[in-house]
């Protein structure tokens, strides 16, 4: 059993309030889950309504298969014109781990 992890740190753009942020990240958070089946949500950067950190995992029982959902959650942030990508963090973890 394999499970990859990305966090991602993300710049909000024209947005002047938490209400506002919630309307971008909420339907972000809402279409990885969807087209990807990860389990993901808002993780951190709660307070700051220009930032907002999101979190997510996959499980499965082959890497390859989870480096691509991964890539393909990692492209589909990339190319939302509302947020720029500061950065993302990958882990991918294995039950063989200590």
């Amino acid at each position: 059993m394999y499970v990859g992890t990305l966090s991602f740190d993300l710049l909000l753009g024209d947005v002047r309030s938490l209400k506002e942020k919630r309307s971008v990240v909420r339907p972000i958070v809402a279409e990885l889950h969807r087209r990807f089946a990860v389990s993901v949500a808002e993780t951190g950067g709660h307070d700051l309504y220009r930032r907002a950190e999101i979190g997510l995992a996959v499980v499965s029982g082959d890497t390859g298969h989870l480096t691509d959902v991964l890539d393909r959650c990692e492209r589909m942030i990339a190319s939302r014109p509302e947020v720029e990508l500061l950065s993302v963090r990958r882990r991918l973890h294995s039950d063989e781990d200590d």
